[in-house]
């Protein structure tokens, strides 16, 4: 239409150069491109669409289109409350959908914290266009609330103006003196219904300027509300990926070959064939997978195959990978963060300085990869739990040869995640096996499938080194970290065919910012670097809840004990000396400590202390740990104090706070696997030594009023909970524990 014909855009010189090369100055003017797109979510019978976020129904009923993927975190509440609050709708009237893909729902905040190291160097107006063009709706990196807040606050007073402008001509008034509560409209004595006004109502026109709803009373931003996904979980009507079930659908399940350059090299088929139910083998150079009718003789057939792959010529195990993290600390680094004159500071002076090391973690959330896909006619669909359903639409049309416009996604409920559902693999599986049998099938990973060939979180070396100025507190500050560049890692196997990543990721340099987000500590230290060693471990790795902060925040947290121990502090006040800018983590520390009791970290009192600030958030944390005479780590008690900005809902972020100091707890005791031959070594939940309910400890989560922007939550409590262990087993034992997970080392 002439309408949106975009405006023209000169192209100079300038403009073609711009971010430092001609080919990506191509792409960053192409970027700037305007583009407009139109909403493609649909009504049922009887529903009145409102743009893009929201639909009415004539029985009232409000249905929020929600485009993140609802993982357990609670984001299928979280946003419609937001939108809800807004709209002044009754919370017993609104529901929850999937929203289709579509550019207007990308979220560019994920993309720039997932991609940072293909992306991070394009300004801001271009990550946003090229996220929306992508198709990059993520669900990650707490991002959720922070990226949509605003649309859905607009989409909500948008849709309440239309409804009062319905109810207004109706009643012959101004449509400015109408309000809304409880899903009606209200004037005077005077009251309509949502569902009585929405079909005219979706024909009033907005204005440029939206009001948004003032007043407290009635509001619902700010409110326990219970979960809308909760009741169908509870009941068993929640469908998740398993649950899908097609005419015709077979069942298939898959081993994979070690990790490095393999090749599939023998089979027994006989012996799968005489699994009854057995169907067929599909395979390529890198899997195999049975497909039978129905899954247990498919993983039964699965073993019977006995597959056989190439070993890979580079041997990959726990040496290995020691070794690569040690020759990458030793190498040349690359300077990420750097302020005042740490030459200076350091030449002649007495320094102290720690090692210290994280072993390779996996996701391990309790479903499995998972895929149903139905190839037909040149079509294909998928349901699937996806953190990314644009990056596994174009995954899975590639594999096939197909346009994406021809893949249809289908987002399902997700058993947990933790950043494993941002891979595509079962994706694409699952596509070239229903191509390859011609019928539906639903593709499910077995456990030790899940585990052994998971991009885990990546194993990591660092050497910091301080010193301490007048007054105890650190005047310098050096952190060499040794790890891989799963940034560049990410981007390169999901982007994979997109022009901007690629541009980006071709400009010079190996280092990886996004491999020690975390590593420059929130305390007042005027000379400080932050180099970061890459490091070729031979183990694919991926996002993992908090990314890097997982084990920065580690290094970081743990030797800023260490160092109060030699200036002779108490851990806290050591911290809080170095807090003259940092409020509302200061505030965090000093209520952590408080409900905590503590005991200012005398030897023996088994107490150890932690803060970390990233995503807007703010969180101190405080632990009780003790080692039994069999070396069994006991944590009895952990508390924490978040500052999270403005709340949506309060349960719903004390949940992700006591699972993520739960998920933190599992990291510091196991969650994490060896490497042996090219495979990991875990092949079971239990392996892991996951904390149970025997051995869950008191928790106490307290969150501290804040009239700031709202900051992430899901990963919040994971980074500082591992630190705050290990600085309660140095009060508990006086040895200094500094590897994850905690007595690996002396294992």
């Amino acid at each position: 239409m002439a309408g949106n014909t975009p405006p023209r855009i000169r192209l100079d010189r300038r403009r073609l150069l711009i971010g430092g090369g001609a080919g990506l100055g191509l792409v960053v003017a192409w970027g700037l491109w305007p583009r407009s797109y139109a909403p493609n979510l649909s009504a049922g019978p009887g529903e009145s669409l409102f743009g893009a976020w929201l639909k009415i129904g004539k029985d009232g009923q409000v249905r929020v289109a929600v485009p993140q993927a609802e993982m357990g975190q609670g984001v299928y509440t979280a946003l419609p409350q937001i939108l809800a609050d807004e709209l002044g709708a009754d919370w017993k009237l609104v529901g929850v959908e999937p929203a289709p893909l579509n550019p207007l729902y990308a979220n560019p905040l994920a993309a720039q914290t997932l991609f940072s190291a293909a992306l991070g160097g394009l300004p801001e107006k271009v990550q946003r266009s090229h996220a929306a063009r992508a198709d990059l709706m993520l669900t990650a990196a707490s991002t959720s609330v922070r990226a949509f807040e605003e649309d859905l606050r607009q989409a909500g007073a948008a849709a309440r103006v239309l409804l009062c402008k319905a109810a207004a001509r109706s009643w012959g008034v101004d449509w400015q003196s109408c309000g809304t509560a409880g899903s009606t409209v209200i004037h005077g004595n005077q009251r309509l219904g949502f569902g009585d006004l929405a079909e005219a109502a979706a024909q009033e026109k907005a204005p440029a300027q939206l009001p948004l709803r003032g007043g407290e009373a009635g509001r619902l931003l700010g409110q326990p509300l219970p979960r809308l996904d909760a009741p169908a979980k509870l009941d068993g009507s929640a469908n998740f990926a398993a649950d899908v079930r097609l005419p015709n659908m077979v069942f298939a399940a898959i081993r994979q070959g070690p990790v490095g350059e393999t090749e599939l090299v023998h089979v027994d088929r006989e012996a799968a064939n005489r699994v009854r139910g057995m169907l067929s083998i599909v395979t390529t150079k890198q899997w195999v997978a049975t497909v039978a009718s129905n899954w247990w003789a498919a993983e039964r057939a699965l073993q019977a195959l006995r597959p056989r792959f190439r070993n890979p010529a580079a041997v990959v195990n726990d040496d290995s990978i020691d070794a690569a993290l040690d020759a990458a600390l030793e190498g040349e680094g690359a300077r990420i963060e750097a302020k005042g004159d740490l030459a200076a500071e350091f030449r002649g002076a007495k320094v102290v300085t720690a090692d210290y090391r994280v072993g390779l973690a996996p996701h391990a959330p309790l479903e499995p990869m998972t895929c149903t896909a139905d190839y037909a006619h040149g079509r294909l669909s998928l349901w699937l739990p996806t953190q990314a359903p644009g990056l596994a639409r174009a995954a899975a049309a590639k594999a096939l040869g197909v346009d994406p416009a021809r893949v249809t996604v289908h987002a399902m409920l997700g058993g947990g995640s933790f950043g494993e559902k941002l891979e595509v693999d079962a994706a694409v599986q699952a596509a070239l096996i229903s191509h390859a049998v011609q019928r539906p099938v639903q593709l499910t990973w077995p456990r030790d499938e899940d585990l052994r060939r998971d991009r885990f979180r990546p194993a990591a070396a660092a050497r910091l080194t301080a010193k301490l100025g007048q007054g105890g507190t650190v005047s310098a500050w050096l952190a060499k970290i040794a790890a891989p560049t799963t940034g560049r890692e990410l981007a390169a196997r999901l982007l994979a065919g997109d022009t901007v990543a690629a541009a980006g990721l071709a400009l010079p340099g190996r280092q990886d910012p996004s491999a020690v987000e975390g590593a420059v500590p929130a305390y007042a230290i005027p000379n400080l670097a932050v180099d970061h060693h890459p490091a070729e471990i031979g183990v694919p790795t991926g996002y993992w809840r908090s990314g890097a902060h997982s084990y920065t925040c580690f290094f970081a947290e743990s030797f800023v004990d260490e160092l109060a121990h030699v200036a002779n502090r108490d851990p806290l006040s050591f911290r809080m000396a170095m807090l003259g800018n940092q409020p509302r983590l200061a505030r965090c520390l000093q209520t952590a400590a408080q409900l905590g009791g503590w005991q200012g970290g005398e030897p023996g009192s088994g107490q150890g202390i932690a803060a970390h600030a990233f995503r807007g958030s703010y969180i101190a944390v405080m632990a009780e740990a003790h080692l039994t005479p069999q070396r069994e780590i006991v944590v009895e008690r952990l508390v924490a104090a978040v500052d999270c900005g403005r709340v949506v809902n309060p349960d719903l972020v004390r949940q992700q706070i006591e699972g993520g100091l739960l998920f933190g707890l599992a990291a510091a005791l196991g969650a994490s696997t060896t490497f042996s031959e090219n495979i990991a070594d875990v092949q079971t939940l239990a392996d892991l030594n996951l904390p149970t309910l025997a051995s869950t400890p008191d928790i106490t989560v307290e969150i501290l009023p804040s009239g700031s922007d709202p900051g992430g939550v899901s990963e919040l409590a994971v980074p500082p909970t591992a630190p705050a262990i290990a600085n309660a087993l140095q009060t508990a034992t006086g040895t200094r524990f500094r590897r994850l997970p905690l007595l690996s080392d002396a294992e």
